[in-house]
């Protein structure tokens, strides 16, 4: 009987990581290691994907505004500069904190973007998630929302998109009728959906004196609310020292209750007396703010006093995201 010739396998090409394609998580990795993607090349971009970035809008304008529209106010738009211009047939694009049916981008019927914010989002990088949808919504059909999806992991983030130099100032309002430009043509949908918004919006605003700081209004009493850019060990111990001295309160009848952790910034948070409105800190804040710096630039050790503050605060401390 003839001798069987042995069986010999063509050598795949081989391949950088970089030229390897995305396949189905099931299916054979491009690679040629045999085995699958989501075992093989995928599981290094499933990672990418879903590993969380803990400060998704550094390096924005307004980093601190962002973590305040994302977290805590409820009805705000901000006019967003893309770094290449708009494209033709959009003219303009508006970040907004809710859009009706919790949509999370919306093409307007006159071509105009309306991006949501505070959505839930399916991978770890905020930026790149909202980047994808303002991208998505910047080609879509004029009249139409732009639902939400994971975003692909090498697709831009919004630190590629929009002009680092424009300025981010936030627009602060009663309501959700920024929604639509004429109510009287909104679908049942849309008029149901504003209706639920305004009911539950807490009325809030924003400082002019300081920066992302704002106010809001509860039935049991008013808060001040302020996201600070300082890394978060150095932010504690300033505000331990002022609460030592009995210097971290906004006025009489106000008290440094806490803070929250949100998107990687510390976010002191005040009770104030019902009766003090928005325009009755001002004052206090902008004093606050240079006690604050004084006690940022002491890196003295802290005393048991300073101590025993901030373990109070850091014991009243919630993290949001």
């Amino acid at each position: 009987m003839a001798k069987k010739r042995p069986q010999t396998k063509a050598k795949r090409p081989q391949l950088t990581d970089g030229e390897i394609p995305v396949v189905g998580a099931r299916e054979p990795c491009p690679c040629g290691s045999g085995r699958r993607y989501k075992a093989c090349h995928g599981r290094a971009a499933a990672h990418a994907v879903t590993e969380l970035v803990q400060r998704p809008f550094e390096g924005l304008p307004g980093e601190c505004d962002w973590v305040a529209l994302r977290e805590l106010v409820p009805a705000a738009t901000v006019e967003l500069t893309l770094r290449d211009g708009l494209p033709e047939g959009v003219p303009s694009v508006t970040l907004a904190t809710v859009l009706p049916m919790a949509w999370p981008a919306l093409r307007r019927d006159d071509g105009s973007v309306l991006l949501g914010l505070q959505n839930d989002t399916a991978s770890g990088d905020i930026s790149r998630d909202l980047a994808d949808t303002l991208l998505r919504a910047l080609e879509a059909e004029p009249g139409t929302p732009v639902q939400g999806r994971r975003a692909p992991a090498e697709s831009p983030r919004l630190q590629d998109l929009l002009d680092a130099d424009a300025p981010f100032e936030p627009v602060v309002h009663t309501g959700f009728e920024f929604w639509v430009p004429n109510a009287e043509n909104a679908t049942p949908d849309v008029t149901a959906s504003l209706e639920r918004a305004n009911a539950a919006a807490i009325p809030t605003v924003r400082l002019q004196g300081v920066d992302a700081a704002y106010w809001c209004e509860t039935p049991e009493k008013n808060h001040l609310r302020w996201v600070m850019p300082h890394p978060e060990e150095q932010l504690l111990d300033a505000l331990a020292r002022l609460h030592a001295a009995s210097l971290s309160n906004l006025g009489e009848g106000t008290r440094l209750v806490g803070s929250f952790r949100a998107h990687g910034l510390t976010v002191p948070v005040w009770d104030l007396p019902s009766g003090v409105g928005a325009q009755d800190v001002e004052k206090p804040a902008a004093e606050f703010a240079e006690r604050l710096a004084a006690a940022l630039a002491t890196d003295a050790p802290l005393t048991a006093d300073e101590r025993r503050a901030r373990g109070g605060l850091t014991n009243r401390q919630v993290t949001l995201s």
